[in-house]
């Protein structure tokens, strides 16, 4: 049993917690984060507002408001936090605002399956009784169980969505009003703001506001921005292709989808190739149906080469798939796998759309030697063939063959030839030879059987050759190639594809299809389809659109080139983007008020809004509350909108004054534009782009983006979140296990790339051991500053002020760039070693209290955009001050960082471990017994000598003369092969020191520069020692230590004094009688 007066384990913690607390108290009371723009009072001109005022403004996306924030929101969140607050030191408005998205299915989607679970449960669930559910029950919970959604991930696997709510901790009685969608709303954002405050975000919460028409200020921002693009035509209506879900009945964008984010539609030509005659198997089978009776059946084959149709010489199918022969209309049926019918039925390809009629089904094996007629083929009939790894998954599951021009094709035709017998398929079936179709300049008018032969591959099973030589095919032929068949023979096939595709379509033997290209599930548990539909549209990818928005990314900062890549790789590839769905939560559409504007098209210039949220509803999230400027969302029109955003002149039909909407006006144009929009790299292929999009198109360029800085997902010590493993956490989770500043300590060592960052347990712990630590080492400095030395600047003393003045200069630096990671480098591990070698360098004479004063301010400031809660402590309850820390500058230097001084302390360092080293390795070679002087005992009284060389070897001179002449100092390289030359016709290279030596060297120049050629000390190497010598005394145990230069050595030590060089000392140890 514990001592009673024994202090809990976490006291450390819950002292940091208590002056969190504290500091948080100070931040509410001054309204710090309450940020505003200069008053048009206050500063008239707008022409040089930013310079005489200058402003910083930071976001990340608002999070979805379906749960609480977990530790990657915290992460991401971080980032903007900490910029923030180092903006603010420098002097500048530094604006944080957080709103709350509802928009979209997830959040209606989790309300419907409530409403249903409590039809099934009653209204508190008490019905439910997992030993005791009924059949139909369990068949649901194994629904999509091969399918890893983001809801399962996020979930632990449970099956209702009433286990989830009372994972996320919400009471049994209370999660019957989340049926009702709208009260997620009003419950999740609050709860928000609490996590973030107890974080320490630096959030000015008058601007916060949800989405949807829930708030009808937003809600006629939303309208605004939609009339906006439809009038500049960046909206567009008519029919295309869209991932969709059959049982929602609407388009599934992103957001809507439980997995599959970011999968588009994937365009295939579908070659109808007409049934002549059936196997006798499949005869045996489909005879008794009677719907066949009288149409045309075609096997649809879905292919990426249209224009290889020429060359077909079979078609294949998977032996083990079970296809369907579905209703086209009244003369047509089509076979194929019900995934692909499906698909077909929403694209206007079967009599009645959204309506799949299976006529039979045919297992694949059976249809094998069916005879089938194949558009442009030179060969009037050819026959069915089994092919082994057909998909069910991709494609129609039939695959038309092309051997002349596709490596896998061709395999698996040589296959069936060599082994009939095996396959059971007849000889006459695979009696057809490749067709030359393409023309190309390295594998000829064969390209496949020409690369089969190169590569070895003797069959369908040489999986991993084959996948190459696909590649090179395809790219051989598309891009190299040239038609050498039909009508279309001479073109290149970059032009002819599409001509050839055409052809076909027009002669009724082709039509165009759809499918996504990888499985897609809506938040409604629906596997998505690829519709054709008519539908409001953005049109990005337009090309002088796109051309614009390219500009707005080349002037932006992405901090990574990672990051610059993935967003000129997405502007090459997306295309128009469905802006509005029939159901979920969001804005109506202006001018057809059927539809919704979907998630990701309402949330792509709210940044904007934010400037003026403040004075329409003063914090209200759902606008409820009138804000300062007492306008009424009714009068919120498109017009004073435009005015509000200087994109047209005051409107007259408004009853609002011109005074107060110059007031909102002015918040937008100080501002605006955004300073750095911070998110996970995920984003970067829908949202982040449509950011960009949308800006460009509305606003003008100089209110454009500045930066995007994206950073990857948060792993938890080295795993990847996921409740249903257990390794998971909420920002809140953390808060309570670690506290706000050690969470967001470990939050900045986790990382600053576009990698995948990650959050340490020990890491969040060391924090707290060191921040508490530090904090009473502080304390009592400043409690017992009157004892601490005064007077002049000491050799320690120079050092430590350089280095304070060093690291002040680091940290900034770190800052600037977000390197956060760095800024805990310098700023607190590296600068907390440097106090703790002055503090022991000191024990003899006592530390300055300037010093000591000065770097405990320093401390505090560097360490105030991380820990802001300790280093508000520190700075006005320790040292007293009259300011927040948080309002405070960024320590300057207090003058130029002596590079001498600092130069000489990190050879002090580096001679004190050379000597232990040097003494170890004496003790090493003595039990060997190799020791020359093995009366030497290092727990015995002892003496050291050092021996200082004023110059350096002649065969070192003579290695620099060489590298010096074969270096080209405009490019930063050297001529190996003539260093090599030289160093071997001087007999250098007989020296056994020369080449590492000479590498070393290489490293230095190329790393500094010529100016590293300069092996010339900037500090005294024989003073410096003489000074240090009470350290090295202290540090190493020695009684005396005499300092001499090398010439000046004895007979007796001559051997030790020879080995040294200019910054590298030797040494002789001796013991001592006293």
């Amino acid at each position: 049993m514990a001592a009673v007066n024994e202090a809990p384990k976490t006291a450390k913690r819950d002292s940091l917690r208590a002056l969190e607390t504290k500091a948080r108290a100070l931040w509410q009371h001054a309204k710090a984060f309450d940020v505003n723009a200069p008053t048009i009072e206050e500063h008239p001109n707008f022409e040089d507002l930013h310079t005489v005022h200058p402003k910083y403004m930071a976001t990340m996306p608002y999070p979805y408001m379906n749960g609480r924030l977990h530790l990657g929101h915290a992460f991401t969140f971080s980032k903007v936090d900490f910029s923030v607050g180092y903006e603010r030191m420098r002097g500048k408005r530094a604006l944080l605002p957080q709103g709350f998205h509802c928009t979209g299915m997830p959040i209606k989607a989790c309300a419907d399956k409530l409403a249903r679970e409590m039809e099934m449960f009653g209204k508190n669930f008490e019905k439910y009784n997992e030993m005791l559910l009924s059949d139909t029950l369990e068949e649901k919970a194994q629904v999509s169980k091969n399918v890893k959604s983001k809801v399962a991930a996020k979930t632990g696997n449970v099956t209702y969505q009433f286990q989830i709510m009372l994972q996320l901790g919400i009471a049994i009685d209370e999660i019957h009003k989340f049926s009702n969608p709208y009260y997620w709303t009003e419950y999740f954002p609050p709860q928000t703001m609490t996590d973030l405050d107890a974080f320490g975000a630096k959030v000015d919460w008058r601007r916060s506001f949800i989405t949807t028409d829930a708030n009808p200020y937003y809600d006629s921002f939303v309208r605004w921005q939609m009339n906006k693009l439809r009038k500049l035509e960046k909206i567009k209506f008519g029919e295309r292709y869209t991932v969709y879900s059959p049982l929602d009945q609407q388009p599934c964008m992103d957001h809507d989808r439980q997995s599959g984010e970011g999968v588009a539609p994937q365009e295939y030509t579908g070659i109808k190739m007409k049934v002549l005659e059936w196997s006798t198997e499949a005869q045996a089978v489909l005879a008794s149906v009677d719907e066949l009776k009288g149409k045309t059946v075609s096997m649809v084959a879905a292919t990426l080469r249209p224009e290889t149709m020429y060359g077909q010489t079979n078609c294949f199918v998977g032996t083990e798939i079970n296809y369907g022969i579905f209703h086209v209309n009244d003369k047509e049926a089509y076979l194929c796998t019900e995934r692909a019918a499906r698909n077909m039925a929403y694209q206007k390809l079967f009599e009645q759309e959204g309506v799949v009629k299976k006529l039979a089904q045919v297992k694949g094996s059976l249809l094998v030697g069916t005879k089938i007629s194949a558009p442009l083929s030179i060969y009037p009939a050819i026959y069915v063939l089994p092919m082994e790894n057909v998909l069910a998954t991709k494609g129609t599951g039939v695959v038309t063959s092309v051997p002349s021009d596709s490596p896998d094709d061709y395999a698996t035709l040589q296959d069936l030839k060599k082994k009939c017998e095996y396959y059971n398929v007849k000889p006459e079936w695979v009696d057809f030879e490749p067709v030359p179709i393409i023309e190309t300049p390295t594998y000829g008018n064969l390209t496949a059987p020409t690369l089969c032969k190169l590569k070895k591959i003797n069959s369908q099973k040489d999986r991993v050759q084959l996948a190459e030589a696909k590649e090179l095919a395809y790219k051989e032929g598309f891009y190299q190639g040239t038609i050498c068949i039909g009508e279309f023979a001479g073109l290149k096939v970059q032009v002819a594809k599409n001509k050839i595709k055409d052809l076909l379509i027009k002669q009724g033997e082709a039509f165009v299809y759809n499918e996504p290209e990888n499985l897609v599930m809506s938040r409604s548990g629906d596997e998505c389809v690829i519709a054709l539909m008519d539908q409001w549209y953005i049109d990005y990818g337009e090309e002088e659109w796109k051309q614009t928005t390219k500009k707005c990314l080349s002037q932006m900062n992405t901090y990574t080139i990672e990051t610059r890549h993935q967003f000129e790789q997405t502007l090459d590839w997306l295309n128009q983007w469905a802006c509005a769905r029939s159901f979920g939560l969001g804005t109506k559409l202006p001018w057809d008020k059927q539809f919704l504007v979907e998630s990701l098209s309402d949330s792509t210039i709210y940044m904007a809004y934010y400037t003026v949220a403040h004075f329409l509803h003063q914090g209200s999230v759902n606008g409820t509350t009138t804000g300062p400027a007492g306008i009424r969302s009714d009068q919120m029109s498109d017009q004073v909108w435009d005015y509000i955003f200087k994109l047209d002149s005051f409107p007259k039909d408004t009853d609002i004054s011109q005074t107060t909407l110059d007031k909102l006006r002015r918040e937008y144009e100080y501002f605006y534009p955004l300073d750095i929009r911070a998110s996970g790299k995920d984003l970067i292929p829908n949202h982040l782009t449509f950011f960009l999009y949308n800006h460009t198109a509305i606003f003008p360029e100089e209110m454009w983006p500045k930066s995007v800085r994206s950073n990857g997902h948060l792993l938890l010590d080295s795993k990847k979140m996921s409740k249903s493993t257990g390794n998971f956490m909420t920002m809140n989770d953390a808060i309570l296990k670690y506290g706000a500043d050690a969470t967001r300590f470990a939050l900045a060592d986790a990382g600053d790339s576009g990698e995948d960052a990650n959050f340490e347990d020990s890491s969040a712990n060391a924090a707290i051991l060191r921040l508490h630590t530090l904090l009473e080492w502080c304390e009592e400095q400043v409690q017992g500053a009157d004892k601490l030395r005064e007077g002049e600047f000491n050799f320690y003393d120079q050092i430590f002020e350089s280095e304070i003045n060093r690291y002040a200069g680091l940290t900034e630096r770190a800052y600037n760039a977000m390197h956060y990671r760095d800024a805990l480098k310098y700023g607190i591990f590296e600068f907390q070693a440097a106090k703790d070698y002055y503090q022991l360098a000191s024990v003899d004479t006592g530390m300055h209290k300037d010093l000591v004063l000065r770097y405990i301010e320093f401390q505090a400031l560097f360490m105030s955009p991380i820990c802001p809660h300790w280093s508000e402590h520190l700075w006005t309850h320790v040292l007293k001050k009259d300011v927040l820390v948080i309002d405070a500058p960024f320590p300057k230097p207090t003058g130029p960082v002596n590079e001498s001084i600092l130069a000489a302390a990190d050879y002090v360092r580096r001679t004190v471990k050379s000597i232990r080293d040097a003494e170890l390795n004496l003790l090493k070679k003595k039990k060997k017994g190799k020791a020359s002087e093995d009366d030497y005992k290092p727990n015995s009284p002892k003496s050291l000598k050092i021996f200082v060389a004023s110059k350096f070897p002649e065969w070192q001179e003579d290695c620099i003369s060489v590298l010096k002449s074969n270096y080209d100092e405009t490019s930063n390289k050297f001529d190996d092969a003539k260093i090599r030359g030289e160093l071997g016709a001087s007999g250098m290279l007989k020296n056994k020191k020369t080449m590492p030596f000479i590498q070393e060297q290489k490293r230095l120049v190329e790393k500094r520069g010529s100016i590293a050629f300069d092996r010339a000390l900037i500090f005294d190497e024989m003073k410096t020692l003489k000074i240090a010598c009470e350290e090295i005394k202290r540090a190493l145990g020695f009684h005396t230590i005499e300092v001499l230069k090398s010439d000046e050595a004895q007979e007796e030590d001559a051997r030790a004094a020879e080995i040294s060089v200019p910054d590298s000392p030797s040494f002789s140890f001796k013991n001592k009688e006293l």
